[in-house]
């Protein structure tokens, strides 16, 4: 029967050799949901011993974590600002640098105990729209995706957070056919450019979904379409934040000062940890 402190080392190993960014990591977060323990009592407990159970439990999970499926997706859940997010292969995994967008949000609210209403474009799990709405407690929100499915997992992320009464999903196209207005507009659309997929990660470009990758040619496909419809959408003095790639703040700054009704000089481009500027805001002065 093998201990803790021998299980994590030989998987890290493994999972090292199989092109695994962080192979101590995710061998203790699979080792934690084999044992049914937090990843904490995992690091505190070396000479912790593994059952038969447990240990084939870790086995196929290994097996799995070496096939390049994301962690996540064998957990079938995320953390994301603090909160616990379901997520599956239909949905594009919560990141820390999305955290930068809802920070970027909050820090514009004047008062976050106002009745605010929200719109996610491309909501996906709904990482995004939730967040919010746990730090907005009067606010409402709409979640908009052209997935079925991915509006499945964000309606049950709703329900788990226990903000389902608050947060709304519609099936749709971007902002087509939408009546607002709404004071919070946000949206992290596909901006990968087309020929840069075939050069990802496996973890995301063989488990996650391409349409939330694939932002065309330049990578500014979704913007061109969406933003049109958030300004027709924002009411006076909203709020307008996007999520943008690395590189790609100054054209979608561009973007959004053509449209009417934004104050050029009031586009702000926000960083995240590692510097880089990976949101674009804006007010709506019309």
């Amino acid at each position: 029967m093998t201990d803790v402190a021998a299980a994590l080392r030989d998987a890290a190993g493994r999972l090292k050799a199989a092109g695994c960014d962080t192979p101590r990591l995710d061998a203790v977060l699979l080792l934690a949901q084999a044992l049914g323990i937090t990843p904490d009592r995992v690091r505190l407990s070396p000479d912790m011993k593994l059952d038969a159970d447990a240990a084939a439990r870790f086995a196929a999970m290994l097996v799995r974590r070496a096939a390049r499926e994301p962690v996540s997706h064998i957990l079938g859940r995320r953390e994301f600002w603090g909160l616990d997010f379901k997520v599956s292969p239909a949905v594009l995994d919560p990141r820390p640098d999305s955290e930068t967008l809802v920070q970027a949000v909050l820090d514009a609210v004047p008062d976050r105990k106002a009745a605010l209403r929200l719109v996610d474009f491309g909501t996906g799990s709904g990482c995004l729209l939730l967040a919010l709405l746990h730090e907005l407690p009067k606010a409402t929100g709409l979640g908009v995706d052209a997935s079925g499915a991915a509006l499945d997992v964000a309606r049950d992320n709703a329900a788990r957070l226990g903000l389902a009464g608050r947060a709304n999903f519609v099936l749709g196209d971007w902002g087509v056919g939408l009546a607002g207005p709404f004071d919070i507009l946000i949206s992290n659309p596909p901006y990968i450019e087309t020929a840069a997929i075939a050069g990802l990660a496996d973890d995301v470009r063989k488990h996650e979904p391409l349409s939330a990758l694939d932002g065309g040619a330049d990578g500014l496909d979704c913007y061109r379409r969406l933003l049109p419809d958030m300004a027709r959408l924002a009411a006076g003095n909203a709020i307008l934040a996007l999520e943008v790639g690395q590189g790609q703040a100054d054209a979608v700054a561009g973007l959004l000062a053509s449209l009417g009704g934004v104050n050029p000089a009031g586009i702000a481009r926000i960083h995240d940890l590692g510097g880089v500027a990976r949101v674009v805001q804006a007010r709506n002065t019309a």
